[in-house]
């Protein structure tokens, strides 16, 4: 609540700020990236603390962005953290953003469900991302749905597959 979650708002909205600054050849590839595109696709991170910088307000909001992709086992980028040496809103979004690239359709996929999303975030729970994390991401995205479905709204998200 407060100024936290304003905090984590803004890192959530901003976390990708950075590609602005990557070619759209890159970012709208229709297939895998070779290692000369990744490295160029890494620097997203730095780009948006770059843009964010000059922005007193958005201190924090950039450690987020430059965080996002570091992962749990200390495999990510681009310092290498490890647990919870990764500041725990860079961790939420790390996982609410991958579960959003999962159910999303893009040029070079098709989205696939809530479910599977869910079941691939907790494969890789640990390694990846924060385990605690993924247990809190799946029960609110359950709950979701359930309120929805309940209250006979059109749920956004699939739920089959």
């Amino acid at each position: 609540s407060g100024k936290r979650k304003d905090i984590l708002s803004a890192g959530l909205l901003l976390h990708d700020v950075g590609k602005i600054g990557i070619p759209d050849n890159i970012l709208k590839k229709p297939a895998s990236l070779d290692n000369e595109e990744w490295k160029i696709m890494r620097t997203h991170v730095e780009k948006g603390v770059k843009i964010l910088e000059p922005l007193a307000d958005f201190k924090e909001a950039a450690e987020i962005v430059f965080c996002h992709h570091e992962c749990f086992d200390g495999s990510g980028y681009p310092r290498g953290l490890k647990g919870m040496e990764i500041p725990i809103e860079a961790r939420i979004v790390s996982a609410v953003d991958a579960f959003h690239a999962i159910i999303s359709t893009r040029c070079y996929r098709q989205g696939r469900s809530t479910e599977a999303a869910l079941r691939e975030l907790q494969r890789c729970a640990g390694k990846q991302f924060d385990p605690d994390v993924v247990e809190a991401l799946g029960r609110a995205v359950r709950e979701g749905l359930a309120h929805d479905k309940k209250a006979g709204n059109n749920a956004c998200l699939q739920t089959s597959g």
